[in-house]
């Protein structure tokens, strides 16, 4: 593949595709490739975004005011990229705010990295899904710029935020995110918390969908499966702070979310 037709299809990649794509016209050795690498970073046409990992320069821009596309960004940081969380809420149209902070799971821990305004954080796929080779339970593709990324569905979304509501921007955020879907997969739902085997996880879940009752469909047999599951003494909904206790779940919930404090302020 010549070097502008890679460029066209991939607007985000790593030193690895841009090695691997490299015709052997240009040199079979590896050291050559990588010095055209460098001479396309020197000559403006490729943006170095961290180690290993580059956007293309569209022409007529430049390195420094050239767009790109941070969720490519986050998807392209680990191999086995899943992008999650409150970036994945992004991703499927149903976040109330955007963040600037960018969520993604993958196998391997990686520090931290930020480009622009833009901070990219790697979590670790959850420990049940790692131990049961199951990462990429409840996640699909989509594309973006032509590339197809993978995503957390809404499905996992829902629980991985009620699991880690430090990834999604506090409980008002992931309330109104979450409330701004019309419709959720409950068997899913409910199929992959019991993957996870999280007591405390299950029962923020089935508080959720109990709050939701109505306008989600939720019936018995979405909710009996969680309350088997839920916690045998109280836990609380975020730890370090008190509240209000649902019995039903045996988890305390914050005053602020137990009454949506943020509604009266609206």
């Amino acid at each position: 593949m010549k070097l502008q037709e890679l460029y066209a299809r991939h607007p985000v990649l790593t030193l690895d595709e841009l090695l691997r794509n490299l015709d052997e016209g240009y040199s079979p050795k590896k050291r050559s490739r990588e010095s055209l690498v460098a001479y396309h970073q020197r000559e403006g046409r490729l943006l170095r975004i961290r180690r290993g990992l580059y956007a293309v320069v569209p022409p007529g821009t430049s390195p420094e005011d050239c767009p790109v596309d941070p969720y490519l960004v986050a998807a392209k940081s680990a191999d086995d990229a899943v992008l999650a969380y409150h970036t994945a809420l992004e991703v499927h149209g149903k976040a109330h705010s955007v963040f600037e902070r960018f969520f993604f799971q993958s196998n391997k821990p990686l520090r931290p990295s930020t480009f622009r305004t833009c901070r990219f954080e790697c979590v670790l796929f959850p420990k049940a899904l790692r131990d049961k080779g199951n990462q990429h339970f409840a996640t699909t593709t989509v594309d973006r710029a032509g590339l197809e990324v993978r995503v957390a569905s809404l499905e996992r979304t829902l629980v991985d935020l009620l699991d880690r509501p430090d990834l999604g921007g506090g409980w008002e955020e992931i309330w109104r995110s979450l409330e701004s879907v019309e419709y959720f997969d409950l068997d899913l739902v409910v199929d992959y918390v019991k993957l996870l085997a999280n007591r405390t996880t299950a029962a923020k879940v089935g508080y959720y969908l109990q709050q939701h009752a109505e306008t989600l469909m939720v019936e018995d047999r979405h909710l009996n499966p969680l309350r088997q599951l839920r916690p045998k003494q109280p836990h609380y909904l975020e730890r370090g702070k008190s509240g209000r206790l649902v019995r039903d779940w045996n988890i305390v919930v914050p005053e602020s979310l137990a009454k949506k404090s943020w509604e009266e302020i609206a």
